[in-house]
């Protein structure tokens, strides 16, 4: 399994995540069976959200982890908060209250006594950094969360956090796939009037790699804003044709290659699973060991409907 280093202390991370929001309807055996294939192909990092099902994904993955002591010490565990839902409504909170609330629920939930990370859900329109630097400052010295980073936040977003918190920022979690490269696209698209030039995050893809942000790539696998899957799906023949190709010339799945695509930008990215099959799990990592040749990624970006000068 490729690893990725973290941070500017570089830590060392499997270059997949498995993804937890869709394990709160399985078995604790079939959660079990997950974890264990995901160890079986080096995937070592595991990603929550205290929304995930409210919070019932973390208490079962919480109780694995109690029924197997070692496995904590062979894995990065993380979790995400801020995101408030309600009966009808959602919003987001990232006072000092909430934020303090929520991880230790987490930790209960998750049966640990610490985070590897912690990610604030999508921006707060009302956030205070003042406030989360006291957070993020009590969590850290009381020894509960190791890192800290974000999700779904631009380049200034991130710049006014950094204001008042001394923590480095060190992820920030963002959709990205072969049929979402809007990152991608604006930098190839720089000085035209194409849809493609459109700066709509404000160039966070650079701003992440002049800043030693890891980028996690969620919905790997997806078009739009969870509209379906962009593989084996015949609104995209040309796509799934190129992909099909590459992918009977190395001897792996269509999975593999969508994982191996976003892998092969020199980001350095991690991916984030949301299959909870294990084989599709096996399948999908064994993208991380393939260097797609830059003809083949531009191949592949071509065949998703981009257009290059």
């Amino acid at each position: 399994m490729k690893q990725v280093a973290i941070g500017p202390e570089q830590k060392p991370a499997s270059a997949v995540v498995q993804g937890c929001m869709r394990i709160s309807e399985m078995t604790e055996s079939a959660v079990e069976k997950l974890i264990d294939t995901d160890l079986e192909n080096g995937i070592t990092y595991f990603d929550h959200a205290d929304c995930y099902s409210q919070g019932a994904c973390e208490a079962l993955f919480g109780k694995v982890l109690a029924a197997h002591p070692g496995l904590r010490d062979k894995i990065k565990l993380q979790t995400k908060c801020g995101i408030v839902h309600g009966d009808d409504y959602t919003i987001y909170n990232f006072s000092k209250e909430h934020l303090l609330e929520t991880v230790n629920a987490s930790l209960k939930r998750l049966q640990t006594d610490h985070l590897d990370y912690l990610l604030l859900h999508r921006p707060d329109a009302l956030m205070e950094p003042e406030e989360v630097a006291e957070a993020f400052d009590k969590l850290y010295d009381e020894g509960k969360v190791l890192h800290f980073g974000v999700s779904n936040q631009n380049p200034y977003q991130m710049e006014l956090l950094k204001k008042t918190v001394r923590q480095p920022l060190e992820i920030n979690q963002l959709q990205f796939s072969i049929m979402a490269t809007g990152m991608v696209d604006e930098g190839i698209n720089v000085n035209t009037t194409f849809d493609g030039a459109a700066v709509r995050d404000g160039g966070i893809l650079d701003y992440c790699r002049l800043n030693n942000v890891t980028i996690q790539a969620w919905s790997p696998f997806q078009y739009g804003f969870f509209k379906g899957v962009f593989l084996d799906n015949p609104k995209f023949p040309e796509l799934n044709k190129k992909i099909d190709e590459i992918a009977a010339k190395y001897g792996v799945s269509n999975n593999a290659i969508a994982v191996a695509w976003i892998l092969r930008h020199p980001a350095e990215m991690q991916i984030i699973l949301g299959t909870t099959n294990p084989k599709r799990v096996t399948a999908s990592a064994k993208g991380a060991d393939i260097t797609l040749t830059r003809n083949e990624w531009y191949e592949i970006y071509l065949a998703a409907g981009n257009k290059i000068l």
